[in-house]
């Protein structure tokens, strides 16, 4: 990939590109697009031209991908997974296959075709909620738990600590008079992981949504569906079962084992969860937090960056983020929230 389209990878991604790549797998616009919210890769809500009758002009979303994130074989991976998801009649949505394939090519750009579904944010200060996506999150486990990917990471200290912290230091994104203090603090709250995962064990490992948060959740009410719908498998990787519940859980000490009481009863209905996994919540918190910020350093060139993320790179940023682990660190020391 040349320099330009690290810069600005999406800068030949205009309207009439999107239109032409849908049209040639046979769908056909009418011209209308709307962008939806995503920064990793480009999203669009398009509608196809009228079919004969009285019904509304159907929609599709079509994702393409960011250049270079992703091989073929990880995406393909990703969409084999969702499939096998939507075969046993989870709730997800999956891509669709015109001309018999998922993955398309067009333009320099790769992208996939899904069915447009609505709905509103999950609920997740309702107790029966909570129990309902626990239920299908053991589902999707007990799915993701038959077999590992071949081609996607796993998440692990790595690739979401000690990587993304290299690259932070390296390209020069940490203020000089605050880097002593920041290499201090993550080297002591790496340090803090580790003794997390020696205290949890062995735990075991699966294919997972990797990005289960209530902004990947749609819950919908309709005559012929209703319940949670979880979409954008994008971040789907290996790892601990607790990382698709610990994202759910938010508020005190005392609302986030409510909260986990909740999910854990729907879950154990369809897939067992070893508790050792509990020691990793405030440790995969932490890597979350490191890995957030290179991820948006790495594409700090992206003109769409800058834009949405403002406050990024500032001192004040680094600042909050030093404070940040500090408190992470205190937290990963503290009894794991099943045995309050």
């Amino acid at each position: 990939m040349d320099t330009k389209n690290r810069s600005a990878p999406y800068s030949g991604l205009t309207p009439d590109c999107v239109l032409d790549a849908l049209d040639s797998v046979g769908l056909r616009g009418d011209g209308r697009l709307l962008g939806l919210n995503s920064y990793e890769n480009r999203v669009y809500q398009i509608w196809l031209e009228d079919e004969p009758g009285p019904a509304a002009a159907p929609m599709v979303v079509a994702k393409f991908y960011r250049p270079g994130r992703w091989t073929d074989a990880q995406i393909a991976e990703e969409h084999a997974f969702v499939h096998e998801l939507a075969e046993r009649e989870l709730p997800v949505v999956a891509p669709q296959a015109p001309g018999g394939k998922t993955l398309h090519a067009y333009g320099g750009y790769r992208f996939a075709v899904y069915p447009k579904r609505g709905g509103r944010a999950p609920e997740l200060e309702d107790r029966e909620t909570l129990e309902w996506m626990g239920r299908f999150i053991g589902r999707i486990h007990a799915v993701g738990a038959l077999a590992p990917f071949r081609a996607r990471p796993t998440l692990d200290l790595e690739s979401f600590g000690t990587e993304p912290r290299d690259y932070l230091l390296a390209h020069g994104f940490i203020p000089p008079d605050l880097a002593a203090a920041w290499t201090s603090v993550v080297a002591q709250a790496l340090a803090g992981v580790r003794r997390c995962y020696e205290r949890a064990g062995a735990v075991r490992e699966l294919r997972l949504h990797g990005d289960c948060h209530a902004g990947n959740v749609l819950w919908v009410d309709s005559e012929d569906a209703h319940g949670p719908h979880f979409v954008d498998f994008d971040d789907a990787r290996t790892g601990p079962a607790v990382q698709d519940l610990w994202m759910l859980l938010s508020g005190d000490r005392a609302a986030m084992v409510r909260q986990l009481a909740d999910l854990l009863a729907g879950y154990e209905d369809f897939h067992d969860f070893d508790t050792r996994e509990l020691h990793l919540v405030e440790a995969l918190r932490t890597l979350r937090l490191i890995h957030y910020s290179a991820w948006i350093a790495r594409r700090w060139d992206d003109p769409a960056f800058p834009a949405a993320f403002p406050w990024f790179n500032t001192q004040r940023y680094w600042q909050d983020r030093i404070l940040e682990l500090r408190e992470q660190i205190a937290l990963m020391d503290e009894p794991p929230l099943w045995s309050s």
